[in-house]
This record gives C-alpha cells, sequence and structure tokens, in this order.
C-alpha cells in the first residue's frame, strides 16, 4: 500500500518536473523570440530613424523634381495662365457682362476671375467654397450675380449668389437647399437660359431636364440618341440642343407664354449631315450660326437662322477636315467669325468664313481639354484641362475683322464711309500688332 502511494507521488513529482521543464522551456522560447522581436524593432527604428532624418531633403528633392516635370507652355497667343486651383479644373463660363470668368475644379472650390486682370501679371480671384462636395460644372446667372454648379457626389444643382458687402468685396451664399436628384446617368452639362427663365441639366443616358429657378422640373427630354456626348443652351436662351452616337444634333424650342409661364418644350430643327456621331457644338452669340465638329473627321458650320416654324431647315455654309476625338470640344465666337476645335491636349483655330487653319497649338495641357470657351466680347478663348486655365488672345478673329472691313472698305461709296473705316482697320491692326508683340511665357 506504502509502496504504491510512494510510486504514485513520484510519479506525480515527476510529472509536474516535467511541466516545469517544458513551461520554463516555452517561456525562454518566448523570451528568445520576445529578445528577437525587439531587436528587430529595433534595427528598424534606426533605419526608419535614419529615413525620417533623410525625409526633408528627399522630399525637397521630389518637389525639385516635380518642379522640373510641371507642365509648361508658351505661345504668342498666350494672354495668361491662371494657376490658383490646386487640383484640376473641370468646368469654365464667362459672364454675360463680359466681366468675370468662373472655375470649378476638383478642389473643393469655384473660382471667380477678373478679366480685366488677364493682361496684368497678377491674376487674382476669388474663391467659394463648396462644401461637403466639389463642382464638376459652373454656370453664370443672365445677371452674373449669381451662379450654379453641378455637385459630383450629390448628384444635383446647387445655386450660388455673390453678394456684395459694405465694404465692397463681394462673398458668396450657397441657397438653402440644392434641387433634387433626378438623373440616373452621368451628367454631361447644365446650363441657364439669357432670359432667366429655365436651367437646363443633360445627362448621357439621353435625359434632359427643363427646370424652373426653384428646382421644379418643367419638362423631361428623350433626345432618343442611344447616348448623349453634350448638350447646352442657346446664348439667346431660346433653344436647347443636343448631339449623340447618331449623326444629327437635335435641337428644341423651351416655350413659355406672353405671361412668363411655362408652356413646353418643342422640337425646332435638327443639324443633318455628319456621317458619323458628333461630339459637340456650339452657337455663335445670336444662335444665328453653329458650329459641329464629328466623329467622320470634320467640322461644319451651319446658318440657323431660319424659320423652322415654316418647316425651313437650317443651311451648311461649310465642311472642313479636322483632327477630333473621343471629348472633342468646339467654340465658335460670338461674332462667328472664328472656329475652335480641341483634339486631346491640341487646339486648332480656324477662320469660319473661308476654313482656313489660322493656328495649330500643341500640347496646351498636360491632360485632355475638357473645356474651351470665347468670352462675350470675342477678346479671348479660354481653356482648360488640368490644374491651369490657358487664355488667348483671339488673333484669327482680329485678322477676320480686319479682312471684313477691307472689303467693306472697297465697296464704299462715300468718303466720310472710307474714313470710318479706315481708321478701324487701322485700330485693330495695331491690336492685332500689340497682342503678337507681348506673349508671355508659362
Amino acid at each position: 500500500m506504502e509502496v504504491a502511494a510512494l510510486f504514485a507521488l513520484t510519479l506525480l513529482l515527476g510529472a509536474l518536473v516535467i511541466l516545469v521543464a517544458l513551461a520554463v522551456g516555452r517561456r525562454k522560447e518566448e523570451i528568445r523570440e520576445e529578445i528577437e522581436q525587439a531587436a528587430e524593432f529595433t534595427a528598424e527604428g534606426s533605419v526608419a530613424k535614419g529615413l525620417v532624418s533623410k525625409k526633408p531633403r528627399q522630399e525637397k528633392q521630389r518637389s525639385r523634381k516635380d518642379k522640373a516635370l510641371q507642365h509648361t507652355f508658351s505661345h504668342p497667343l498666350l494672354a495668361a495662365s491662371l494657376k490658383s486651383h490646386s487640383a484640376n479644373v473641370t468646368c469654365l463660363d464667362f459672364s454675360s457682362n463680359g466681366k468675370y470668368l468662373a472655375s470649378c475644379a476638383d478642389d473643393r472650390t469655384v473660382r471667380i476671375w477678373s478679366t480685366k486682370d488677364f493682361l496684368e501679371r497678377e491674376h487674382k480671384c476669388l474663391r467659394a467654397n463648396v462644401e461637403l462636395d466639389h463642382a464638376t460644372l459652373v454656370r453664370f446667372s443672365p445677371d452674373s450675380r449669381a451662379f450654379i454648379t453641378w455637385l459630383a457626389n450629390g448628384d444635383t444643382i446647387r445655386i450660388f449668389k455673390m453678394i456684395k458687402k459694405e465694404d465692397g468685396t463681394i462673398t458668396f451664399k450657397a441657397a438653402s437647399e440644392d434641387f433634387p436628384q433626378k438623373h440616373k446617368g452621368p451628367i454631361l452639362n447644365i446650363g441657364i437660359a439669357e432670359t432667366g427663365k429655365f436651367i437646363m441639366s443633360a445627362s448621357t443616358d439621353t435625359c434632359i431636364h427643363i427646370w424652373d429657378l426653384k428646382g421644379e422640373v418643367l419638362a423631361s427630354i428623350n433626345t432618343n440618341q442611344i447616348t448623349n456626348s453634350y448638350a447646352a443652351v442657346s446664348p439667346c436662351g431660346r433653344f436647347v440642343a443636343s448631339c449623340g452616337f447618331t449623326p444629327d444634333v437635335k435641337v428644341w424650342e423651351v416655350v413659355f407664354g406672353k405671361g412668363g409661364e411655362f408652356k413646353e418644350v418643342a422640337r425646332a430643327f435638327d443639324l443633318k449631315g455628319h456621317s458619323a456621331g458628333v461630339h459637340a457644338f456650339a452657337f455663335s452669340n445670336d444662335s444665328h450660326r453653329m458650329v459641329t465638329v464629328s466623329k467622320d473627321g470634320t467640322w461644319k458650320l451651319w446658318n440657323t437662322d431660319v424659320e423652322y416654324k415654316k418647316q425651313q431647315d437650317p443651311y451648311l455654309l461649310k465642311t472642313v477636315p479636322c483632327v477630333s476625338s473621343e471629348g472633342s470640344r468646339a467654340a465658335l465666337s460670338p461674332d462667328g467669325r472664328v472656329v475652335a476645335i480641341s483634339d486631346g491636349s491640341n487646339l486648332a483655330l480656324y477662320n469660319a468664313a473661308s476654313g482656313q487653319l489660322e493656328e495649330e497649338l500643341h500640347g496646351v495641357h498636360s491632360e485632355e481639354i475638357n473645356d474651351l470657351r470665347f468670352d462675350i466680347n470675342g477678346r479671348f478663348l479660354a481653356c482648360s484641362g488640368d490644374k491651369a486655365i490657358r487664355v488667348f488672345h483671339n488673333a484669327p478673329g482680329y485678322r477676320a475683322a480686319i479682312r471684313d472691313m477691307q472689303d467693306m472698305l472697297k465697296k464704299a461709296q462715300n468718303e466720310a464711309m472710307k474714313q470710318r473705316l479706315q481708321k478701324q482697320i487701322t485700330e485693330a491692326q495695331s491690336t492685332l500688332d500689340a497682342v503678337l508683340a507681348a506673349a508671355p511665357s508659362d
């Protein structure tokens, strides 16, 4: 009995010894691993410390390298490069009073630039912050005292008012409520009629909405173009037009009654003649001319001053070969004398009447040109495609005006008319010479 008990006790003690030994061994192994990890951590820390101590120099070197790689551009017609945005600019708009240029970017701001500063060394601007979102599109109101934006995340329209404070400075106040969400496809463009009677928004899914200024949808248009590539409100404020997969541009009239009440959206006319889908289009200031650029490798100029209610079709005035690509944009000077077409980061300017290529500008931006606009006076052409906005003198416009006045001079009957035209020609030529003589570098 005692022997058995002693044997059992011995076994128990032996098991305890083994367990203790195993525990000690495991602990030693853990300690060894902890020491090794600590050593590795210390080594990593030393490396990190070395990296931290060298980081400022590397960052400094990187910033110098980045600065060296920043896109630069210069050209005799370059009037200004506007560079206050910290992210890519997505949209531009000139005010109808000719005083301002609005731009929006992915940096959550809208910038308002003074056109009178374009030729100065400093290009100051006012900043409106887009709270909790960023704007992809911006358009001035007809009175130039407000602008509308399209919110990237909110998928809707937000209105901002420009308020003049007592000290003469301008501040911006967003409307208390955004427009309701109505579009299902990615947005293409927004616009405000010059009459102030409606707002347009268009998306890629063939849908165009016509809104009143309070955010109520007055009408919806199905363009039946499979996909929309571009849409816009005409400068006269009467028409809405769209283009897309089909080779036609479709134009509607937004009709209001004599008392200002909305009546209907009626089909006005189509621009038919391209053999492939249309990338984009633009109106002259009086909407009597339109330019279209197509996948078929041409731009076309149209006379749209027609009696469409009597079934009169627009007249095709000119077809000109050009280089175009998906995303190409078109601009027509307010007087209809100059056509501008973008292709990637390149820009081409044509005489509208003759179709002659007058200027080719290559590598204007580091990325594809996404917006292209003449100012209301036809003095400047602005485009965006990266963080900078390029503003060009409209030299082809001056040349076209001079040629037109020279033709008028030949036909002038009385001396007073001849003297007046000669004076205007001299002034225009002097302005053109001054423009070409002063070209800032980027």
